[in-house]
């Protein structure tokens, strides 16, 4: 039988390029390669696409040829540029291994959309839905789901200070991994933890504090027919929980760790994964998502937010997760290619 052609694509413009670097050299690692022949679509931080060997932090500097995805249908594939002429590669699925802006925001699943290419993960409006935070509240509040207080800063806005009740985080409403948000404790921290956030997004969240665990559960599938993963418990020592901020997130985390299974009751998990899988429906959600909540000690579940693209690292939860629900990445993989597919689980 022929290989399936798989287009991982991975890099991206977004703050979170390293990290889509490291996802993708997870996923060349647990691709089965007697079922699927990869070509390995870099995108630098400069926006210019490249078709390389492999993944990995040296991946610019080795045999790479400038290619596109064309959104002709006609083509559907790859236009690898070669002087005076093209190369056309055709691809049965796309998977697009890309965090942040621009990867995880419906931008690059517009693109498939016009390419006519299956391709794993959420379409252009939950991609959308969920990279905004406040309207991923919005939509999962207006169905009865727990959210936090918030507070929409609009660009040039600064909230009165005095107004609001005290902790409260401050975050950009379109960005990932924690870039850009800062716990304020007093109104005189409030104008400075704005203007950090405005490097990331011109729009600005201001989120209540939630009292509760840090717990996430991931999820696997389409519609009615979901797998959820173990249950996860970040575990902070102090501070806050900033995923991607350390120097070498590899050897761990100065301040936080992870407990998978998590140490919650029974009903607790059942709650948390029934939750989570509620908030993926009601989201239009497919084919994968890594849902974070908090548990409060009086056992009700609040939302934090939807990363439907989540990190697939060495270091990440959702593969972590999977794993510890009898699922190793490599088999995560393959479900994910059927769902793009067939919109089936196997």
């Amino acid at each position: 039988m022929d290989k399936l052609k798989v287009g991982i694509i991975f890099g991206g413009v977004s703050e979170e390029h390293p990290v889509s670097i490291k996802s993708a050299v997870e996923v060349a690692k647990a691709l089965d390669t007697d079922k699927y022949e990869p070509f390995y679509i870099g995108i630098t931080r400069d926006g210019a696409w490249k078709l390389c060997d492999a993944p990995g932090p040296d991946w610019e500097d080795g045999n790479t040829r400038p290619a596109v995805l064309s959104p002709d249908r006609g083509v559907h594939g790859l236009l690898v540029l070669e002087p005076g002429r093209y190369e056309t590669i055709s691809l049965d699925l796309v998977l697009p291994v890309l965090h942040g802006k621009l990867g995880e925001d419906g931008a690059m699943q517009g693109l498939l959309e016009l390419s006519g290419i299956p391709y794993v993960g959420c379409d252009i409006q939950s991609s959308a839905v969920c990279m905004d935070k406040s309207l991923t509240y919005a939509v999962v509040g207006n169905a009865g789901i727990a959210t936090p207080q918030f507070w929409v800063v609009s660009a040039d806005e600064l909230p009165d200070p005095e107004q609001l009740t005290y902790p409260v985080f401050v975050k950009p409403a379109r960005s990932g991994s924690s870039f850009g948000v800062t716990k304020v404790n007093g109104p005189d921290e409030l104008p400075s933890a704005v203007e950090e956030a405005r490097q990331y997004d011109s729009k600005i969240l201001i989120e209540a504090a939630v009292i509760g665990s840090e717990i996430g559960c991931s999820i696997l599938g389409n519609d009615e027919d979901l797998i959820a993963g173990e249950v996860d418990r970040v575990a902070l020592s102090h501070g806050f929980f900033r995923i991607h901020q350390e120097s070498s997130p590899e050897t761990g985390s100065e301040n936080s760790s992870f407990i998978v299974p998590a140490d919650i009751p029974a009903e607790s998990r059942s709650l948390v994964q029934e939750t989570a899988k509620a908030i993926y429906r009601v989201l239009g959600c497919r084919g994968l998502a890594r849902v974070d909540m908090f548990l409060k000690e009086d056992g009700s579940v609040v939302l934090n937010e939807v990363n439907t693209l989540p990190g697939l690292t060495s270091y990440s939860r959702y593969p972590r997760m999977m794993a510890a629900a009898g699922l190793p990445l490599s088999e995560v993989i393959d479900r994910m290619i059927s769902l793009a597919l067939t919109g089936k689980l196997r």
